[in-house]
């Protein structure tokens, strides 16, 4: 029991490659890293430093975009190291990035519903989407978006938090609450129960989104004016909704029935799509297909050449 507890560091795997390979890949990831930060942080100014896109809409994608900036902060940083030393994580740091991961996962699809019903609240119902989409009723709905996924991902992380481990190394290049209680000596059952809740929550989210996705059609195929704005609002939202969706569920499916014969690359690969794809492919879709943020980004380029110029 003595060597039992005593583990407090924990091995991640996937980087057993020659350090050449190794370092090559730290410039391409903190390439990508920092066009993740600067797409998303560009969105984030330019709708907070626009009062003309202070509304509903361009708040929840603002909060999209933090997001991934805060999800990103939970992985990269700590790859980028492993990249260029050994990759071994404590115990508690463990713990740590893995409620930063799933905390940001959840919230994205909290974020993606709350925009899915302000859509449908602006499209049929777009005589009272004025009266009811207050500051003050946005405001709780940015906070309670946020507040349940990090109460859900805490009680999840705090169930298995100082529990004794067995075990040193979790086959992944990132830490997952899930792989962590597969090396504790003894599972506690409140975190099974915790996980089937929040995963039930969570799918009454997705039953949600399709719901409101299939009445939006519904009601605006009927009509080409409707369609229209249906197109021009809805579409990156439904681009970026199956995007993370697909991502997500290729990488709960591969966990669970991913074969131990394939290649380490493509183990990788899975493991981390989801983490490299929604993050980037947000804000470039939002940033191409909203006109107001495109106008404005463009206008910021445009406004910096004057400068120089001068």
């Amino acid at each position: 029991m003595q060597n039992v507890s005593s583990v407090t560091m924990i091995t991640l795997s996937g980087l057993n490659f020659p350090f050449v390979h190794r370092l090559i890949l730290f410039v391409l990831v903190l390439l990508w890293y920092l066009i993740i930060l600067l797409s998303n942080v560009t969105i984030i100014v330019v709708i907070l430093t626009d009062k003309k896109l202070h509304k509903p809409m361009y708040v929840f994608l603002c909060n999209l975009c933090i997001n991934a900036v805060y999800g990103s902060v939970g992985f990269y940083p700590k790859f980028l190291v492993d990249l260029l030393s050994s990759h071994v994580i404590s115990y508690a740091g463990c713990l740590l990035q893995g409620f930063v991961i799933h905390s940001s996962n959840t919230y994205e699809f909290s974020i993606l519903a709350l925009m899915a019903y302000d859509r449908y609240v602006a499209l049929c119902q777009p005589l009272v989407y004025q009266s009811y989409m207050t500051r003050q009723r946005v405001s709780l709905f940015v906070f309670f978006s946020w507040f349940v996924p990090l109460f859900c991902m805490f009680t999840n992380t705090a169930s298995i938090l100082g529990k004794k481990l067995c075990g040193s190394h979790i086959n992944r290049l990132y830490c997952v609450n899930q792989m962590v209680v597969s090396l504790i000596c003894s599972p506690p059952r409140s975190h099974t129960i915790i996980t089937w809740l929040n995963v039930a929550f969570y799918f009454f989210h997705f039953l949600f989104v399709c719901w409101s996705y299939a009445y939006l059609i519904k009601m605006c195929i009927s009509s080409t004016q409707m369609w229209k704005r249906f197109k021009q609002t809805c579409m990156p939202h439904a681009i970026c909704l199956i995007t993370y969706t697909g991502t997500v569920l290729l990488d709960l499916l591969y966990m669970r029935f991913g074969s131990a014969d394939v290649s380490q690359h493509l183990n990788n690969f899975m493991a981390i799509e989801f983490l490299l794809i929604p993050p980037i492919f947000n804000p470039l879709i939002y940033g191409l297909q909203l006109t107001h943020i495109r106008n404005r980004i463009v206008g910021l380029f445009h406004s910096k050449k004057k400068i120089h110029s001068f």
